[in-house]
């Protein structure tokens, strides 16, 4: 039977504010476990939340960043419903009317081909704390720092139909808060989370029942939940049973869903305007001021790199995908020469460059190689100083610590390429007087065994000179020198 996948994600992301979203606590991770928490976060008696403006702005910067509606008057909701780390008892959100309506976002899928994502909403909201089992035998820990945070939840439309789309449109969105600069993305620490909503059909039917998977927080947890929850639907109903509604887990280490409870509705939690909050009003000035300062986003910049730099879709996707390796990116190729060193200056950081960091565990704002030593070491092999071959070795110098610059460690080390023309020849009259029966061999064979047997003496020449002699009039001399 073939079946279609329909998926849609609901993103929390907490926006990197110092404070929270209704009160003055501080923001920070880490802090000690109810510490951060005050009467307000906990809804005492008494006390009245203030609305942070910061937060309103980073959820207008989004709304711009997807090409969304703004919402110009935006209400907050209380979404009552009981959870142990939610201490009034209700959560402060946002319900008809979200301060970003309809946008979109793009992804590129593995094909190359691009898909656009419609993103239905997103609205603003308060996190609730967190429930600590560990170090709990038989009770469950409640640490309410988190407790006020200030979310965005970005509600996509349902046109994802794999998990590798779901995980394109989640890398998307991440790379789009920190370009914005409106959180951190660290799905490690919670600042990015995800709840993916799952339902199967056979194609040209309406949408099946979903199922929604909580709180999924890697991307490769949630390509493999959406997996898990896609085999089992397609289970159950070749099975003849029925899909319910429901909200699940994903088992890390069983590798599969398992139902919590039955998926509530809207009216389950009986939202109606917070009495204590103002509604939030979008004049013109603040929205000009807004876009004003957004920068330039994934999107156009990748454009950019295609058409002003030359670099292929792909290059240009890879040096996209965070502001931070773009920026390093950029400042290699200026180094490197500029527009003209785009090419080399992309090859280096995303091959040489983000290999060593990947093994090393490195983040690219922590690379030891800097863009102005990279982009130096471009030149250096631009203008034939040393080979690409040798410049690895000057690469691997420089990850290592080992010269302040690629001029310093080709000096200290000897590395500079040999050009001089007489040197070269006497190194190849070296090998060809070395190994006489493959001249014999090369010169009584025909064009395609001379080629097999050309690769030999380069080989030879290369290795006789310690890799220093130019590869390029290596070729040409030994061309000449063979027949002679």
């Amino acid at each position: 039977m073939t079946w279609e996948i329909v998926i849609g994600l609901e993103v929390h992301v907490q926006l990197n504010t110092q404070s929270k979203i209704f009160s003055g606590s501080s923001t920070t991770f880490g802090s000690e476990p109810n510490t951060q928490a005050s009467l307000i976060d906990l809804g005492m008696p008494g006390v009245l939340p203030v609305l942070n403006a910061e937060a309103v702005r980073h959820a207008v910067r989004f709304g711009l960043g997807i090409e969304a509606e703004i919402g110009r008057h935006s209400v907050f909701a209380r979404k009552n419903y009981f959870y142990p780390d939610l201490p009034k008892g209700y959560q402060i959100s946002q319900m008809d009317h979200p301060i970003v309506g309809k946008g979109h976002i793009d992804i590129t899928l593995d094909d190359g081909t691009v898909k656009r994502v419609g993103i239905t909403r997103a609205h603003l909201e308060e996190d609730a704390g967190k429930s600590l089992h560990e170090n709990f035998s038989g009770m469950t820990g409640i640490d309410l720092n988190r407790a006020g945070t200030p979310l965005l939840e970005i509600v996509s439309e349902p046109d994802m139909r794999s998990a590798k789309e779901a995980v394109a449109y989640a890398k998307a969105i991440h790379a789009l808060i920190r370009y914005l600069d409106i959180s951190d993305g660290n799905m490690a620490e919670g600042s990015m989370r995800c709840d993916c909503n799952v339902s199967i059909r056979q194609p040209g039917q309406p949408f099946g029942t979903r199922r929604e998977i909580k709180n999924v927080n890697s991307f490769k947890f949630i390509e493999k939940a959406i997996q898990a929850e896609v085999l089992w639907q397609m289970d159950e109903l070749e099975s003849g049973r029925s899909i319910v509604q429901s909200t699940v887990l994903y088992d890390v280490a069983k590798n599969e869903t398992r139902a919590m409870r039955s998926k509530e509705e809207a009216n389950d939690y009986r939202y109606f305007p917070d009495p204590d909050l103002l509604p939030v009003i979008i004049d013109d000035a603040t929205l000009t001021e807004i876009r004003a300062s957004l920068p330039e986003l994934p999107a156009a910049k990748r454009a950019r790199f295609e058409s002003e730099l030359g670099l292929s879709p792909y290059d240009a996707g890879v040096l996209v995908a965070s502001r931070d390796l773009s920026a390093y990116f950029e400042a290699t190729m200026m180094a490197a020469g500029g527009v003209s060193a785009a090419k080399a200056a992309a090859n280096w950081v995303s091959g040489e460059l983000l290999a060593a960091l990947n093994r090393a565990e490195l983040e690219i704002v922590d690379s030891p190689v800097s863009p102005e030593q990279l982009g130096g070491l471009i030149l250096r092999i631009t203008d034939n100083t040393i080979s690409g071959k040798i410049g690895k070795q000057v690469f691997a110098a420089l990850m290592a610590k080992e010269g302040a610059s690629a001029d310093e460690i080709i000096a200290t080390q000897g590395l500079k390429q040999e050009t001089d023309t007489g040197a070269i020849e006497a190194v190849i009259r070296e090998v060809i007087a070395s190994n006489a029966a493959q001249v014999e061999q090369y010169r009584a064979s025909d064009e395609t065994k001379q080629a097999k047997l050309f690769g030999f003496f380069v080989g030879q020449v290369m290795k006789a000179s310690r890799g220093k002699a130019n590869p390029a009039a290596v070729n040409d001399l030994l061309k000449t020198m063979l027949m002679s």
